[in-house]
Parts: C-alpha cells; sequence; structure tokens
C-alpha cells in the first residue's frame, strides 16, 4: 500500500479541512498521515512514496514557513510523487480557477525551486463571523474591491468538492 503525507497550512482551518477530505478519499488506496506544516519537520520523508502539501492565502500571501520547509526539503520532495494545492478566495471566480489562472499559483511557483508533479486551486472560505475586527474590516474591503460578497453576517465558502475528489482520483 502506498504511503502518503498530507502536510496543510491553515490559517482559518479550511486547508486542514480540505486536506482532511483528500485523506479520506485516498484512504483506500493508501496509508495516510495528515500533518499541519508546523509539525511537518517531525516526519521522514523517506517513510512516504507521495508527499502533498496544501496552502492558504492571507492577505495575498502564503506562510513564510512554507518557503522554508519546502527549501529545506526540496532534493527528498523532487523525487517523491508529490503535489501541491493552493486554497484561496480568488479562486471563486471561474477566469482564476485553474493552475494555469490562478495569481497564487503563479506566486508561489515563482518564489520556490520546487516544481510539484500536480497542482491544482480550490476555493476558501470567507467567514466573516469568525473574523477579529480588523481582519473583518480588511477581507470586506478586499471582497468590494474584488467584487466579492460584503454581509459580514454571513460566512462563504468556495470550495468546489467535486474537483477536490477529481484532484484526490489523480493521486490514488
Amino acid at each position: 500500500m502506498k504511503k502518503t503525507l498530507i502536510i496543510f497550512s491553515s490559517v482559518d482551518g479550511h486547508t486542514e479541512k480540505i486536506s482532511k477530505k483528500i485523506s479520506e478519499y485516498l484512504a483506500h488506496t493508501s496509508s495516510v498521515n495528515l500533518v499541519c506544516l508546523k509539525e511537518a519537520n517531525k516526519e521522514n520523508l523517506d517513510n512516504f512514496d507521495q508527499i502533498i502539501i496544501g496552502a492558504s492565502i492571507r492577505y495575498g500571501n502564503y506562510r513564510k514557513e512554507l518557503f522554508e520547509y519546502i527549501s529545506k526539503n526540496i532534493e527528498i520532495l523532487s523525487k517523491k510523487e508529490n503535489a501541491f494545492f493552493s486554497v484561496n478566495v480568488v479562486a471563486r471566480k471561474e477566469e482564476k480557477n485553474t493552475k494555469d489562472t490562478n495569481p497564487y499559483i503563479s506566486k508561489f511557483l515563482n518564489s520556490t525551486e520546487w516544481k510539484p508533479k500536480m497542482i491544482d486551486v480550490f476555493g476558501g472560505v470567507v467567514d466573516y463571523p469568525s473574523y477579529k475586527f480588523l481582519d473583518k474590516f480588511m477581507i470586506r474591503l478586499i471582497m468590494y474591491i474584488t467584487k466579492g460578497p460584503v454581509d459580514t453576517n454571513n460566512r462563504y465558502e468556495f470550495t468546489d468538492w467535486e474537483r477536490v475528489q477529481k484532484f484526490s482520483s489523480l493521486l490514488s
């Protein structure tokens, strides 16, 4: 049975939720370990056949720890079956929801020497009720500018779960 490691970098928990769903889809063909980026250094990458990394965007950026981890482990990541997925709200737009059209995928690829063998992007979540005042204000401003939802009483999920399933099936 294939051994798969899924590493996620999540700000509000949605990338973790997507990672868990991928783990569930892969469970029938793989033995899956799921870890957050902060705990990933405890894993011996030699023990895995496949490594999947998922990361979210906040205020236009991935966490710097993501790039540090990849840089530190680029040699082994490149030798393994591997994949990367991004979770961002820009992907809610049809014209920006592919690896070739999403600006954060381009930003990621331009910021690292790692060239994942498989890449995808999934729409994230805007969860106004859970945000602190400043985050709520800033995210609402960004949504206003980008013609997204601005009602701060609601939560908006843009994840295409069928797409997550298709991505997972390509990894099995």
